[in-house]
């Protein structure tokens, strides 16, 4: 699937203006998260190198302890190596409706475009809209978030080889 990557970027904010929105309590716990995580320098580097060739969407609840633990490490990435990283926040369950998981709104109406079950949704994009990959709540076991994420851009870089 392919998207439009600048309407995306108009209906999201950056992950540094996510993280800046969120109310008390939820702030300070993404705030620490932010402050005692510590990129692996490797993955940084390499990232830094394919940075311009990708966009990162996320979806994202303050609420949520896997975003609380995620949505930071995407903030110090981006402050890292420039990648754009692009949030959706505001997720709320619908508890009143059993087919629909997300209440829209609050919840963005991309909730269902891109089935979002599980937060953070993290989606990895090139430059033309193509979908590269995903992680969903956490990277895989033995990965850090940078780690995943490098290798789905080097995976995808390898296919067009």
């Amino acid at each position: 699937m392919k998207i439009d990557l600048e309407q995306i970027k108009q209906r999201t904010v950056s992950v540094n203006q996510y993280i800046a929105n969120i109310s008390e309590p939820f702030r300070e716990k993404f705030l620490e998260r932010k402050k005692a995580y510590k990129l692996n320098p490797e993955a940084v580097s390499e990232l830094k190198k394919l940075a311009n060739n990708v966009v990162v969407v996320a979806f994202s609840a303050e609420w949520c302890k896997d975003c609380a633990a995620n949505i930071p490490v995407l903030a110090l990435l981006s402050e890292a190596t420039g990648l754009d990283v692009r949030i959706f926040g505001g997720l709320k369950r619908d508890p009143l409706n059993l087919k629909r998981k997300w209440s829209i709104p609050p919840s963005p109406p991309e909730v269902e475009i891109f089935n979002v079950d599980k937060i953070p949704l993290i989606l990895i994009f090139n430059k033309e809209g193509v979908e590269l990959g995903r992680m969903v709540e956490n990277p895989k076991l033995g990965l850090t978030l940078e780690e995943e994420l490098l290798q789905i851009i080097m995976k995808s870089a390898e296919r067009k080889m």
